[in-house]
């Protein structure tokens, strides 16, 4: 039977990457195109399919139920095409993981602890990639990723590590210039170090309504950054006070150079995720490998 002459490709992987992401200017900054290139073959597939695949108004993009529909079965394809190169060219190769996680996971916990991997599987060849939005992942990228999330994405395998209790830390000079710095209200005369970015750690705002009477947000003094490790930094440097997540700052806990604050925890409604993709056909055996080795540090950080 002949087949049908398909819509044009490069429509389909605008389409689907303008679908994940809902933005036609995220869409763009994935694929290295411009927008107007994405909005165009957007167009261009949806009079193929003579329906519109989006509802687009001023400030918010949404898919409309064929945009959906379409959408799930397009992924999958791309997902699937994407694998099947992968096998046969062996892209990546048996014995090459290709680890993606948060900069703050990947400086703070898995760095320190790669060289007994290393030393335990010198033939595996690690690539560790770092992002700190899983929204910019693609799943044909990484082999397993580690992120901290309140609900792991869709169509992907998600293995719980740990969950997360969150505190305040500083220097040792900055709890004694700051003295008394002993209960949650005494961090209203002290400098909060914040973190800013569209994801789902706990913010200095959740930390103090959860530990402050009648908190007022207007009376802290904040300084905010847009990445972790700039935060721990400037909590170091005797900056001010940062949020500290349990098993990223033990080890500065450990050696003295980071003091809790104030003994008050919070617990998370998050945790870290071990994530992987579902669809390979068989897993390679470096992946297996570094996933038993990563689930045994989870063993040694109770002990």
């Amino acid at each position: 039977m002949k087949q049908r002459p398909l819509p044009p490709l490069n429509s389909l992987v605008a389409f689907e990457s303008a679908a994940r992401l809902l933005n036609f200017t995220l869409a763009a900054h994935e694929l290295s195109l411009t927008q107007s290139a994405i909005s165009k073959s957007i167009r261009q597939l949806e009079s193929y399919l003579g329906r519109p695949l989006f509802v687009r108004e001023k400030r918010a993009l949404a898919l409309t139920p064929t945009g959906i529909s379409y959408y799930d079965t397009v992924h999958q394809a791309l997902l699937q095409i994407s694998l099947a190169t992968r096998d046969i060219v062996q892209w990546q190769g048996e014995q090459q993981v290709t680890v993606m996680t948060s900069n703050a996971m990947a400086s703070f916990w898995l760095l320190p602890k790669i060289g007994e991997f290393q030393d335990q599987h010198p033939d595996i060849e690690l690539r560790i990639m770092s992002t700190d939005s899983m929204s910019n992942v693609r799943f044909s990228e990484f082999d397993v990723a580690l992120f901290y999330c309140r609900t792991p994405p869709e169509g992907l395998a998600a293995t719980p590590l740990f969950n997360e209790a969150v505190f305040p830390v500083c220097s040792p000079g900055y709890k004694e210039k700051i003295s008394p710095l002993n209960t949650p209200e005494d961090l209203l005369k002290a400098t909060l170090l914040s973190l800013e970015i569209n994801e789902e750690w706990i913010t200095w705002g959740d930390w103090c309504k959860e530990t402050i009477p009648n908190y007022v947000a207007s009376k802290t003094r904040n300084i905010n950054m847009n990445n972790y490790l700039l935060v721990i930094q400037a909590a170091l440097n005797g900056q001010g006070v940062a949020l500290g997540w349990e098993h990223l700052v033990d080890d500065y806990l450990d050696s003295g150079l980071l003091v809790k604050a104030t003994e008050q925890r919070l617990m998370t409604q998050s945790q870290f995720y071990m994530i992987e993709p579902t669809l390979e056909s068989r897993p390679k055996a470096g992946v297996e490998q570094f996933k038993r080795w990563l689930l045994s540090q989870l063993k040694h950080d109770k002990l």
